[in-house]
C-alpha cells in the first residue's frame, strides 16, 4: 500500500484532530525517503520469500525459531515474540529461558516448546543441542539484566558468530550490547532492533551511514522502531529506509516483541530465498508494516484498550491480506 494511504489512514486513527493533523505532518515528513516504487518493489520481494504451503512440506521445513529469554518478571516477552513467529506461519518455536519463567510461558501456549535453562551454569552446554537446528534466534524479549544470565547470553552470541546462526537482537539484549558492542560488531547477518532510545544508548545522535558502520561494522542491520521505523542498510545498499508511518496512537506493551518474532520468520523464509540478495533488508521492511497494520487493525477494533494479544490475533488477516499467495 503507498505510503501516502498510510499515511492518511494513521491521521484518521489517532485520537483528536490537532494529534492527527501533528501525526500526519511528522508522517509526511518521514516518510518522504521511501517512493511508491521502493515501497512497492519490496513489498514484492517480501512476498516472494513467502514459501507456498505445498503437501510435501515437513514439519519444520517453514522455519524454527529460537526465542531467547524469559526470566521472573518478565514471561509476556518472550510468548509475545515466539507466538508472533508461529502466526507469521514459521513451524517451530523454542524458547529458551530463566527456571523461574518456564511455568508461567508453558501455561500460555501448548506450541511453544521451552527449555527452562537460560540462568543454569550449564545453559549453553543444554541450549547447544538444539541451536544447530534453529534458522534464526531471537535474543532479548524478557530477558532482564542478571548477571550469570548476561554472561550466559554473552557466550551464546560467541557461539553464533562461530556457528553462523543468524541472530536478532532486541531488548535486553541491546541493554547487553551498551556493555560490550565487540559481541555483536560484524556479527553476519545480525539484526539489531532499537527503540529511539535504546538506538541513543547504542549509537548516540549517530545518523551518518558511514559513522554507523565504522561502529557495527559492515554485517548487520539496524531497524530503529518508531512512527516512522528506519532500515539502516550498510551490508548492501547503503541507504536508510524510512518504512511508511501507520498503526494508531495506541503504544501498548508487547509491540516490540510482536515486531521481532514476525521479524525472525520473515527473516528464515528470506535466507532460504536463492533469489533474495538481501534477506535482512525485506525481512525488517516486512515485519515493520506487519506489525503497523495489526496495530491499526486491534485499534480499530478495541480503540486505547488495545494490548498486543490484540494486535497479534490480527496477524492472519493482515498477512493474508499483504504477504499470501493465492
Amino acid at each position: 500500500m503507498p505510503f501516502a494511504v498510510l499515511s492518511k489512514r494513521a491521521g484518521f486513527l489517532l485520537a483528536s484532530g490537532r494529534v492527527c493533523r501533528s501525526i500526519q505532518a511528522m508522517a509526511r515528513r518521514n516518510s518522504a525517503g521511501m517512493s511508491d516504487s521502493v515501497y512497492g518493489d519490496l513489498l514484492e520481494r517480501a512476498r516472494a520469500v513467502v514459501p507456498r504451503l505445498e503437501t510435501n512440506l515437513h514439519k519444520g521445513q517453514a522455519g524454527r525459531i529460537g526465542i531467547v529469554g524469559g526470566s521472573v518478571e518478565y514471561t509476556g516477552a518472550p510468548y509475545f515474540a515466539g507466538i508472533s513467529a508461529l502466526r507469521v506461519g514459521a513451524d517451530l518455536v523454542h524458547v529458551f529461558c530463566c527456571q523461574s519463567a518456564a511455568m508461567v510461558i508453558k501455561s500460555y501456549s501448548p506450541d511453544l516448546i521451552v527449555h527452562p535453562v537460560l540462568d543454569d551454569h550449564c545453559a549453553m552446554e543444554k541450549m547447544e543441542k538444539w541451536l544447530d537446528r534453529l534458522h534464526v534466534l531471537v535474543v532479548g524479549p524478557g530477558l532482564g539484566r542478571e548477571h550469570a544470565v548476561l554472561e550466559n547470553v554473552a557466550a551464546l552470541l560467541k557461539h553464533c558468530r562461530h556457528s553462523g546462526i543468524k541472530v536478532i537482537l532486541d531488548a535486553d539484549a541491546l541493554h547487553l550490547l551498551t556493555l560490550d558492542f565487540s559481541l555483536a560488531r560484524d556479527l553476519s547477518g545480525a539484526i539489531l532492533t532499537p527503540n529511539a532510545v535504546e538506538y541513543r544508548r547504542l549509537f548516540g545522535e549517530t545518523k551518518s551511514l558511514n559513522d554507523l558502520r565504522e561502529i557495527i561494522g559492515k554485517e548487520v542491520t539496524v531497524l530503529e522502531k518508531g512512527l516512522s521505523d528506519k532500515i539502516y542498510d550498510v551490508t548492501l545498499t547503503n541507504q536508510v529506509y524510512y518504512v511508511p508511518p501507520g498503526g494508531s496512537a495506541r503504544r501498548c506493551g508487547g509491540q516490540g516483541d510482536l515486531l521481532s518474532g514476525a521479524l525472525a520468520t520473515f527473516y528464515c523464509w528470506a535466507l532460504n530465498c536463492k533469489q533474495e540478495t538481501n534477506p535482512a533488508l525485506v525481512a525488517c521492511f516486512a515485519a515493520s508494516i506487519l506489525t503497523k497494520h495489526c496495530n491499526e487493525e486491534a485499534f480499530r477494533e478495541k480503540g486505547r484498550g488495545t494490548l498486543c494479544c490484540d494486535m497479534i490475533e490480527q496477524i492472519p488477516k493482515i498477512f493474508r491480506k499483504h504477504f499470501e499467495h493465492f
